[in-house]
């Protein structure tokens, strides 16, 4: 079973860390929008039954 608590920071941590500038976040949100369209992509190949799905791109 996985810890719950393996990504976690004390409070004085978060608290004094300086907030995400918007270049990062749009960076951040760019990657995560392209990795689940990698995702949904390979499930969409999978279902089609092309035995390749992984090799596509």
């Amino acid at each position: 079973m996985k810890s719950n608590y393996m990504n976690t920071a004390q409070l004085k941590e978060l608290m004094t860390a300086p907030p995400m500038t918007a270049a990062r976040h749009a960076e951040v949100m760019r990657k995560r929008i392209a990795q689940r369209r990698m995702l949904e992509e390979a499930r969409e190949l999978k279902k089609a039954g092309d035995g390749d799905y992984m090799m596509k791109r």
